[in-house]
C-alpha cells in the first residue's frame, strides 16, 4: 500500500506525533501530567507504527522491528497510565515507555532525513558509518537519555481526589 496518499498519511500523523511528544516530554520536565496531548501522542504514534507495516515489503526489515519496539513501549504506557494511573514503579514504566516510544519516532526521522533530504542525503549516503549520521543519532541518543532522567526525577502522577 504505497500510494502517495497513503504515505503523506503516513509522514503526517508522524509529525503530529513528534510534535506531541515534544509536549508531553515538557510536562514531563515541568512535572506536568497533560492528558489531552498524551492521548494525542499515544494515539498518533501508535498509528505511526501501525501503519508502517502497511507500506509493501518483502522480507522483514529495521524498520518493521522498531516499530514492534514502539508498540510494546507503548502497551507498557498505556498500561501504566491507564490502569495504575503511573504511580508507585508504574510511574518509571510510564515515563520511559513514553520517552523510548518518542525516541524511536525521531530516530526514524533522522534516518528518513537523510535519506530523502538532499543535503543530508549528501553527508551520509549510505548512513551505516558516516561521520555526520552517527554524530547526529548519538546527539539524539544522548539528549533522550538525558530528558528521560530528567522526566524521572521530576515527573510525579498527581494524587487522587
Amino acid at each position: 500500500m504505497d500510494s502517495p496518499a497513503f504515505t503523506f498519511f503516513h509522514v503526517a500523523i508522524s509529525l503530529i506525533a513528534i510534535l506531541s511528544g515534544l509536549v508531553v516530554i515538557y510536562g514531563f520536565l515541568a512535572a506536568r501530567k497533560l492528558e489531552g496531548v498524551t492521548l494525542l501522542f499515544l494515539a498518533t504514534t501508535i498509528a505511526t507504527s501501525v501503519t508502517g507495516f502497511f507500506f509493501h515489503r518483502d522480507h522483514l526489515l529495521p524498520s518493521h522491528i522498531v516499530g514492534a519496539i514502539s508498540l510494546l513501549l507503548l502497551v507498557g504506557a498505556i498500561v501504566a497510565l491507564y490502569s495504575f494511573h503511573a504511580r508507585g514503579a508504574w510511574r518509571v514504566v510510564y515515563v520511559v515507555g513514553i520517552v523510548a516510544s518518542f525516541y524511536l519516532n525521531v530516530f526514524v526521522l533522522i534516518i528518513q532525513s537523510f535519506q530523502k533530504v538532499p543535503f543530508l542525503h549528501a553527508l551520509a549516503p549510505t548512513q551505516s558509518s558516516e561521520p555526520a549520521f552517527v554524530a547526529v543519532q548519538g546527539v539524539a541518543l544522548v539528549a533522550f537519555v538525558t530528558v528521560g532522567a530528567i522526566s524521572l526525577m521530576r515527573f510525579r502522577a498527581p494524587a487522587t481526589a
